[in-house]
């Protein structure tokens, strides 16, 4: 009988030494990147920041801001070589909890309509589009809009894989 070895995925705190490796993946996975400084001043900020990673190689990261009983993820990104694995939605389900345990009503994010991987995995786990804000984003030309999607942080949600 063939053993199957399972990979160990970890979701942990961020840390300032964190930041060249997200920036690094940020550039390799956006057109217009957060900068490190970015990342920095999130870290600074008290936001929650968290590293997800496979068998202790950093694959991913997440950045969660809390305040008046919502929470607004900021960034969610998973590295292109490590999509299709149910990793996104790991890491969005630890986000998750966060805001819960936090004690947010509502969680909040934007995100590109173009980025229809991104937008179908946030419907899969209950977000909707709440509205749209203009001119949101840098483009090539010039600006594109966001979605603004919005989910209870109350209701259980399907964020668990099924590996």
């Amino acid at each position: 009988m063939a053993t199957v070895v399972r990979p160990a995925i970890q979701v942990r705190a961020m840390h300032a030494d964190d930041l060249p490796t997200i920036s690094a993946m940020e550039a390799r996975c956006y057109e217009f990147p957060w900068s490190a400084g970015v990342f920095g001043d999130c870290l600074r900020a008290g936001h929650s920041c968290w590293i997800l990673s496979v068998d202790a190689v950093t694959v991913g990261y997440g950045i969660l801001s809390m305040g008046a009983g919502e929470a607004h993820v900021l960034n969610l990104c998973v590295d292109p070589v490590y999509r299709g694995r149910g990793l996104g939605r790991h890491l969005l389900g630890r986000l998750l909890d966060v805001a819960r345990w936090n004690g947010a009503s509502q969680v909040f994010l934007e995100v590109r309509p173009s980025n229809a991987l991104a937008i179908a995995l946030y419907e899969s786990v209950g977000f909707r589009e709440i509205g749209r804000r203009p001119r949101y984003y840098p483009a090539r030309e010039g600006r594109e809009e966001a979605v603004v999607m919005t989910l209870s942080a109350s209701a259980k949600h399907a964020t668990e894989t099924n590996d």
